[in-house]
């Protein structure tokens, strides 16, 4: 145990010195510096649920966005589906699986945000042009997580990045760096995650310079860089019985393009059946309301199939909604709503 916990000071400490160099401290006034900022966008209902405190959350499908040093726990072959239901008609879309083997555990994962067909306004044409065109980002990731001790796991996610609009396109690789410490003291845990850290991002492409015109013209515009965050968590089951637990978690939210915020979550659980959940965002501008969500689990051909539902309300943009369905292969059946040994 002593040494689980030197190794995480030690990450912890290299991460606040490196943190100090490659993210400025200037609060609310980072905020749109970034590009590529559907990497923020949370993909597990559970998670945003508890207000995206996801961190130090148990090892499951969606552990390849929210933490890849978690995706060591998986004993079993996982796949997650999930989507979110984004402000102004944009769909979220979120698929991920995680494969045990003994050296180590592997996950792949694809994220996709599409706005649909929109109109071209020019300003001689204001009410449109009567043609369309197409913004879209796409991720796709590949994990790996290991287990180090009994205690002390890490992971890392590699991810291609690709941006579309129009005739423009953007592409660039990012990294996700996680670690996780399990005590034996009421299930403590603690994590440390650096998202989505790497290169710049910068669209190229051509564009028709008037509507009379019709010689396309090559164009570069400025780089930016990925909507890195640096987070630290920590969460705990205070209680636990044979019928029902109670597990809370906090984190703390320092990201390259807005203001450092805190994240608050609880889930209760009945059974390994039924789920509920709530969270609450602190200094999030923006979303001053709690998250709220519940889970649902069941049996299809003795594997554990679980239905999960997140709601994160806004202030100006209404209400999020996210909808997501995991399975885990454990081989075994089990009856009533116990799990299965995974």
């Amino acid at each position: 145990m002593k040494k689980g916990i030197t190794y995480l000071l030690l990450l912890g400490l290299a991460f606040v010195s490196a943190r100090a160099q490659l993210i400025p401290r200037l609060g609310g006034q980072r905020a749109g510096i970034s590009a590529l900022t559907f990497l923020k966008i949370d993909v597990s209902p559970r998670s945003s649920a508890l207000s995206s405190a996801n961190i130090c959350l148990d090892g499951d499908a969606y552990s390849t966005y929210t933490n890849p040093a978690s995706m060591a726990q998986v004993e079993n072959l996982s796949f997650a589906a999930a989507n979110t239901f984004w402000v102004a008609g944009i769909n979220h879309a979120f698929l991920s699986s995680v494969i045990p083997t003994k050296n180590g555990n592997f996950g792949v994962s694809l994220t996709s945000l599409t706005t649909g067909k929109m109109e071209r306004r020019t300003e001689f044409q204001p009410d449109g042009t009567g043609e369309y065109f197409y913004a879209s980002n796409t991720a796709v990731g590949l994990s790996y997580a290991k287990q180090l001790t009994d205690m002390f796991s890490y992971g890392v996610t590699l991810k291609y990045v690709n941006e579309s609009l129009a005739e423009f396109q953007a592409n660039t690789a990012v990294v996700d760096l996680g670690f996780l410490y399990r005590t034996d003291f009421k299930d403590l845990k603690f994590a440390v995650v650096l998202q989505s850290f790497g290169l710049n991002s910068k669209l190229k492409g051509t564009y028709q310079q008037d509507d009379i015109s019709i010689v396309n013209k090559p164009v570069t515009l400025e780089s930016y860089p990925a909507p890195t965050l640096f987070q630290l968590g920590v969460s705990m089951v205070p209680f636990r019985n044979e019928q029902m637990s109670l597990t809370t978690a906090l984190q703390l939210n320092h990201p390259n393009d807005n203001a450092e915020n805190i994240r608050l979550g609880a889930e209760f659980e009945y059974r390994q059946l039924f789920f509920f959940r709530a969270g609450y965002k602190i200094n999030v501008k923006d979303q001053v309301f709690p998250t709220f969500g519940a889970g649902l689990q069941m049996r299809v051909g003795g594997n554990p199939l679980k239905f999960d539902y997140g709601v994160d309300p806004t202030r100006y943009l209404g209400w999020v909604h996210r909808v997501g369905l995991s399975v885990y292969f454990s081989g075994k059946r089990e009856k009533g709503g116990q799990d299965a040994q995974e």
